[in-house]
């Protein structure tokens, strides 16, 4: 931890002072050095719980070199969620007492006219973000997801990688390199909760525990790595694109489960493991206009390099193993298409609909998603209302009723200058059956953020 600390504080003192040096001298080509700073809360209605706590710098640097080169970076400085203190000796512990993270987010450096006139190397700590679509991208698949947040549509963790643009007739191929394997990061609290349905179990049997091990790919080259490639352009008035991925699937996949019986006669363990399935992405996406209307479309088509069959191990209790196929070679597609229009009074409607959302694999597992925001701007853009911003998500056609989902978010923003936004709203969640979303039904909450760039 002093070794953080001491990183920390010397990244820190080097910013500052070039910072101050450029800023001193004037140069031409200055380091420029900005970011904000962001604060979230947010407590449940049902039982007066304080849901989230996140007190988070955002910094970001930036450093060009006569236009043949540049230093980019970014880190999240976090004080985030809440102690959980059992025992006195955590006391003398203040990480514990204040929990905090560092996280690098990106750290790259750009050259241009690398090896040839119009191709430009990016090699470092990257956010590769691919698609049109508005925070959902079914193409978006180098770096992994970031689902802490699950609020956060659209977030993703940087990645080490390798990558090229090659310009050429007005259309740019990018290819990207990424040496080492990262899962995503799953959602905190209990939206762990709508990632794991309960097991349908007979009524007899009694469920003590559930354990489970990752397998997860050695840092070998093939076999950790994954690329990438991806060509567009403007064409007839659209910007278009077509990519492909060979990565892995950034979240496990269980393929092997071992009943133990624990206590006679019905009372078990159950123990299993996970793998990240590799895969193949093939994407198109598209984003213009029709009159005055905005309009994107995106799709990306999933084939996983094998089928994954489950193997559930009941010799414990006398039965013979049980396979089935958890996920298919076959090809799945995830697709969304939205709009937006900004009306002649200024407000500004959205409109989105995406089928399978990043937690969702496999043919006929997907749910459609339908979602709206419109918002309107007061007192020369003072103060913001969206009343209406939401989602409906049917999860079965046959079964609507019974297998269904719907997230109402209304909010309102105040701007008291233009560096500040501050934000209040309320989140309700309610629906019927095993999609994600009613599975955490009634998780309802009041939130508040406030917002300062610099």
């Amino acid at each position: 931890m002093k070794t953080i600390k001491r990183s920390l504080a010397g990244l820190l003192a080097v910013v500052f002072f070039s910072f101050e040096g450029t800023a001193q001298f004037g140069q031409d080509n200055a380091l420029k050095f900005g970011g904000n700073l962001y604060i979230d809360h947010r407590v449940r209605t049902e039982n007066g719980e304080w849901s989230w706590n996140e007190n988070r710098l955002d910094l970001s640097l930036e450093k060009n070199f006569n236009n043949k080169a540049a230093l980019y970076g970014n880190i999240w400085l976090r004080s985030f969620g809440f102690p959980t203190l059992t025992n006195s000796d955590q006391l003398f512990n203040k990480e514990e007492i204040s929990p905090y993270d560092i996280d690098i987010r990106e750290a790259y450096i750009d050259l241009y006219g690398f090896l040839l006139k119009d191709l430009d190397l990016r090699i470092g700590r990257q956010r590769i973000a691919w698609g049109t679509g508005d925070r959902i991208n079914p193409t978006d698949n180098l770096n992994p997801d970031d689902l802490e947040d699950i609020w956060d549509f659209g977030r993703h963790l940087g990645s080490d990688a390798i990558k090229l643009d090659y310009y050429f007739s007005g259309l740019r191929l990018e290819a990207v390199y990424l040496p080492f394997f990262k899962p995503a990061v799953l959602p905190r609290g209990d939206w762990a909760e709508a990632l794991e349905p309960p097991l349908d179990l007979p009524p007899a049997i009694q469920l003590r525990k559930i354990s489970d091990s990752l397998v997860t790919p050695g840092y070998k080259i093939g076999e950790s790595s994954s690329y990438g490639a991806r060509i567009g352009g403007f064409l007839a008035g659209y910007d278009l694109s077509m990519s492909y991925v060979y990565g892995r699937d950034d979240l496990p996949l269980q393929f092997y489960n071992q009943v133990l019986l624990v206590e006679a006669p019905a009372t078990i363990d159950i123990k299993s493991r996970l793998y990240f399935p590799r895969q193949h992405v093939f994407g198109a996406d598209m984003s213009g206009a029709i009159g005055s209307i905005g309009v994107w479309g995106e799709v990306g088509v999933f084939l996983p390099e094998k089928s994954t069959v489950m193997k559930t191990d009941l010799s414990a209790l006398g039965f013979p193993d049980i396979d089935s196929v958890v996920l298919k070679k076959e090809a799945y597609a995830r697709y969304v298409v939205g709009g937006d229009y900004t009306f002649a009074d200024g407000s500004y409607l959205n409109l989105q609909f995406f089928h399978g959302f990043v937690t969702e694999r496999g043919r006929g597992n997907l749910n459609d998603y339908f979602m709206l925001s419109w918002e309107k701007d007061f007192f020369n853009r003072k103060l913001k209302i969206n009343p209406l911003a939401g989602a409906f998500i049917v999860a079965d056609w046959e079964d609507i009723p019974g297998n269904h989902a719907w997230v109402y978010n209304p909010s309102i923003s105040y701007y008291p200058n233009i560096n500040t936004e501050i934000n209040l709203g309320y989140r309700a969640i309610g629906g019927e059956g095993d999609n994600m979303f009613a599975l955490v039904k009634k998780k309802d909450e009041v939130f508040l953020s406030f917002r300062f760039d610099f």
